[in-house]
């Protein structure tokens, strides 16, 4: 994959609400029960959105790099991203992938921890660190709700170790795909089939796998009954109290 440059407002058609083509909050199509701007009020969005810029971003376009100053803070409002940090030898280590609602770009006084990238067509809101800590001192909620998703992200983070350290290749696969199919539900689309936006290598690169390796445990799954692939880039959960046994150690191998 050929590096992107930094994210480039002229370029990439990011623009304040006040400019043609980005939309204002209110017609915002992201999952408000789960954005960072859930439980806003008419007025605390108004005064949320003169601190925003929004980006179209095409697929594979890498937002920031680890290490990058981390100046600005992402809520994803469509799309898709993944984040992920390059180990000393090359080989990558994707550490999450974020949908619609969710927010990334909390960084370190050293920068970035990690590297995003977009997965498919997205499109982000973009916050300067500074301008955003002036909101949080008018909107005490919305530093209830950013505190709550940093938490969030510690619990997804150790969930994470586990999944990398201790389970087999069949039951990180089915953990995968239990996750995706509850954020689905999360956000009101159907759980099944599950929608697979990342690549085979992206997965694997998740679950600590090889792309031979999960491209077998899904052939392996499919002829078992556990799910169903009807079509490139979904999954159907045909069996789900199996892929929930499997996922917690009690399935065969």
């Amino acid at each position: 994959m050929i590096p992107m440059p930094p994210l480039d407002y002229d370029d990439h058609k990011v623009a304040r609400d006040a400019d043609i083509g980005a939309p204002p909050c209110r017609n915002c199509d992201v999952v408000r029960e789960i954005a960072f701007c859930a439980e806003l009020n008419h007025d605390e969005i108004k005064r949320l959105a003169t601190v925003r810029c929004h980006a179209h971003l095409p697929a594979s376009f890498t937002i920031f790099r680890e290490g990058d100053p981390a100046d600005h803070v992402y809520s994803i409002a469509t799309g898709a991203v993944k984040l992920y940090k390059l180990l000393s030898d090359g080989r990558r280590q994707i550490i999450g992938f974020l949908f619609s609602g969710e927010m990334f770009g909390l960084g370190l006084d050293n920068g970035y921890a990690y590297t995003a990238e977009t997965v498919t067509q997205t499109q982000l809101c973009r916050f300067t660190h500074r301008k955003l800590e002036s909101v949080l001192g008018d909107i005490p909620k919305l530093e209830r709700k950013m505190f709550s998703m940093t938490v969030k992200d510690l619990v997804a983070a150790q969930e994470q170790m586990l999944l990398l350290g201790r389970k087999t290749a069949r039951e990180k696969v089915a953990t995968f795909l239990l996750k995706l199919s509850q954020r689905a539900e999360i956000q009101g689309m159907p759980a099944s089939p599950v929608a697979l936006p990342m690549s085979r290598a992206d997965i694997a690169d998740y679950l600590g796998l090889t792309i031979e390796t999960v491209s077998r445990t899904f052939t392996q799954l499919k002829r078992e009954g556990v799910i169903g692939l009807p079509a490139s880039g979904h999954v159907l959960m045909t069996d789900e109290k199996a892929l929930r046994d499997l996922a917690e150690g009690g399935g065969a191998h």
